[in-house]
């Protein structure tokens, strides 16, 4: 008989559009090979860019925010396992989750920590640096208590894993470090990439609609381009990206050499057809899936402090570049110097294997889920602090939602 595992989305997965989408595949895929019957389930409206999940044999089931027809589904459906895509979703539904299933094993996917990435964000346009009062903030507060009200929360970067162990005191029995469970590519794929004398082009790559996305990519219009193409003149910035609005699209211009390609269907094409990556991301949190689309892909890259964090040492100069002369300098030795591009294409591939082994990660996480499995209580019973947070939230975001159900009706 099959295991039952419930995901609520705040969004349908696009895997095209984010990482978020490829990691929620990701995390699909893990669980369809335990076993596991999943139900996806989303308040949100699907967009054109929503992957069909029924290609893969996952139902889908629209469900309603702050109304009890979800207290019945998921009473039906009791499952064994409720994964929520973002601690906004496990506000909604957490509750729900515990009082229709109680022995049903809660863990929190975080994406990425986002109230540090809001916070970075907040001092980046303040023009000012990151202390402790912009990271303890209410979204904070709202996203570390979700931590707490599960069972198990997964954490894509090691950077903010020490931040919530060491910052926030969080015990390591509720939190697992799993980065993005990317496949490395073999020998034979490797070979079969387009060398340096046949890649043409620089390349970006990220949803415009991600506000850190946006911002790299007028960091990268006002700012990088202008040095790179004088140095380069007849090299092109090839900008890729789901749901290109106006602001993005009026960027576009020919004889600059600065092309908005909006959406890629097969991001692996383009990749592989470019020399470098550029990814000036000046804020953000998480790891970046660009990055990691450009290593899978034989694409050396230029990023920054934290456009590299948890993937590389941002000590290393070489690889990480804050300053504009610096990060146009690198990408231009990079375009032009054979020998360099050919060792960053290897450090990616090194990378890859030696610090996100897909494999072992995939078989750590089973080994911490059947031991959550098997000692629910206990791990509870030591989790006081969450069996406290969700009385309280039991009471007043139950009783909220039901008071919005009933003014609703």
């Amino acid at each position: 008989m099959n295991k039952t595992l419930l995901i609520i989305g705040f969004v349908w997965p696009e895997p095209k559009s984010s990482a978020a989408g490829s990691r929620m595949l990701q995390l699909i895929a893990f669980f369809q090979s335990e076993g596991y019957q999943i139900t996806f389930a989303s308040a949100c409206a699907k967009s054109d860019n929503a992957f069909d999940l029924s290609s893969i044999s996952v139902e889908t089931v629209p469900i309603k925010l702050n109304h009890s027809s979800f207290d019945e589904f998921v009473s039906n459906l009791n499952p064994e396992l409720v994964l929520f895509d973002r601690f906004m979703t496990e506000e909604q539904f957490g509750w729900r989750v515990s009082e229709q299933c109680p022995n049903a094993i809660k863990v929190l996917d975080t994406e990425d920590l986002h109230f540090l990435r809001r916070a970075r964000q907040q001092v980046f346009k303040a023009n000012a640096k990151v202390s402790d009062v912009d990271v303890f903030s209410d979204t904070a507060k709202r996203e570390i208590a979700a931590i707490y009200r599960c069972d198990l929360s997964l954490i894509i970067s090691k950077a903010e894993m020490n931040l919530l162990k060491n910052q926030f005191n969080i015990n390591d029995s509720l939190l697992f470090y799993l980065p993005f469970l990317v496949a490395q590519p073999s020998e034979a794929e490797r070979g079969s990439y387009p060398e340096f004398e046949a890649r043409q082009h620089f390349i970006s790559i990220g949803n415009f609609l991600h506000e850190p996305n946006y911002n790299a990519l007028l960091y990268l219009k006002e700012t990088l381009w202008k040095g790179i193409k004088q140095q380069l003149p007849q090299a092109q910035l090839h900008n890729y990206g789901a749901y290109a609005s106006q602001k993005v699209t009026q960027l576009h211009n020919e004889k600059d050499g600065f092309l908005i390609k909006g959406f890629a269907d097969d991001v692996s094409t383009v990749m592989q057809k470019a020399k470098v990556l550029l990814a000036p991301i000046r804020f953000g949190a998480g790891l970046k899936g660009k990055l990691f689309d450009a290593m899978q892909n034989g694409t050396p890259f230029v990023s920054t402090t934290i456009g590299l964090e948890g993937i590389v040492d941002t000590n290393t100069q070489d690889y990480c570049c804050d300053q504009p002369e610096d990060f146009i300098n690198h990408a231009v030795k990079l375009y032009q110097d054979k020998s360099l591009w050919k060792s960053q294409q290897w450090l990616g591939f090194e990378i890859l294997n030696t610090k996100f082994s897909k494999s072992e990660f995939e078989v750590a996480l089973r080994q911490r889920l059947k031991a959550l499995m098997q000692h629910l209580g206990q791990h509870r019973q030591q989790n006081f602090i969450g069996q406290m947070l969700q009385h309280h939230t039991l009471q007043s975001t139950k009783y909220m939602g039901k008071w919005i159900e009933a003014k609703n009706a």
